[in-house]
């Protein structure tokens, strides 16, 4: 299967066209339409279900394609001695967020207690937070072309993200709108509870189609913040209004339902790597997915906060 989210791009999860990343197997023909569980009929367990017809399996040895029957049986054609620790499992997945999102929240609440947002400090404290916010956004790239999850890398990601949340929630919170930032983490934590319940209830069926979709309208969205931060930049004024307004506000919500669709590719990548036996250290890459989709959804809500607390004054 294609990967969803661009973080796993480079990952040994199947391609749409039957091969995977790894190049060296053929697909194996389950006979199943798009969209139909595997387990409806071929006896394999509902919850991975298929882009096409061809459903591959990227981390057999022997040729096998087929997923686990239980989360405790290593997938046919690999054994958990195969890899040097085993299959990744939910708990896996759970474990290494936890302490990926703990990181980025804890570094935040440093920076937003020991970094000053008064008298001289303040320009000191905005050059952290933009080198910080640099420094996470090319940790992500490097991230992101990678053969291998490294956790040292996530979790310095992780690390500086939460210097310039931190940094730039206090802002919001002193200058702009108080009380936005508990209102953007609790709309950040529905967001998730929505789709993750959505997704498990199969009200959201991640196809090849809503795959495309998603990636070229976030493709969009992100040229649209860039013409619009160069019009800023070297046009004055508000650029193209995404941040005032209600056409700010329009924009923030578009990205925060974007967020929610990567979610939805977030947990088909979750579900597809514990289906087919995914390496245990995968597990650190499906937290790195989550975290920087997660991150994206606050931010855009802390967006259209501001720009609502900013209309409700004027």
């Amino acid at each position: 299967m294609k990967s969803s989210n661009p973080v796993f791009s480079r990952r040994g999860f199947a391609r749409a066209d039957g091969r995977t990343e790894r190049g060296a197997r053929q697909p194996r023909t389950l006979g199943t339409p798009v969209g139909t569980p595997v387990g409806a009929s071929v006896g394999h367990p509902v919850g991975a279900e298929s882009y096409g017809p061809h459903t591959v399996n990227p981390y057999a040895d022997d040729g096998s394609r087929s997923p686990r029957l239980s989360k405790d049986a290593p997938p046919q054609g690999r054994s958990h001695a195969g890899t040097a620790d085993g299959a990744m499992t939910i708990d896996d997945v759970v474990a290494r967020s936890a302490l990926t999102l703990g990181t980025v929240a804890l570094t935040a609440v440093l920076s937003w207690v020991l970094l000053p947002l008064h008298d001289a400090g303040v320009g000191r404290s905005y050059g952290i937070a933009a080198g910080a916010g640099l420094l996470a956004f090319a940790l992500s790239l490097v991230q992101s072309f990678r053969r291998e999850p490294s956790p040292a890398l996530i979790l310095a990601y992780a690390a500086f993200e939460g210097v310039f949340l931190g940094v730039i929630s206090h802002a919001t919170s002193t200058y702009i709108a108080p009380g936005a930032v508990v209102q953007a983490v609790l709309g950040t934590l529905t967001v998730f509870t929505g789709v993750l319940i959505a997704y498990r209830l199969r009200w959201i069926r991640v196809t090849r189609r809503f795959h495309g979709f998603v990636l070229a309208s976030a493709l969009g969205f992100l040229l649209l913040m860039v013409v619009d931060l160069s019009a800023s930049a070297f046009g004055g004024g508000d650029g193209l209004g995404f941040d005032s307004g209600g056409l700010g506000v329009l924009f923030g919500a578009v990205g925060i339902v974007l967020g929610a669709c990567f979610l939805a590719l977030d947990f088909r990548q979750v579900e597809d790597g514990v289906t087919y036996g995914a390496p245990r250290k995968e597990a650190w890459l499906a937290a790195f997915g989550l975290t920087v989709t997660l991150v994206w959804i606050y931010l855009e809500a802390l967006r259209v906060l501001s720009i609502l607390t900013q209309q409700s004054e004027d």
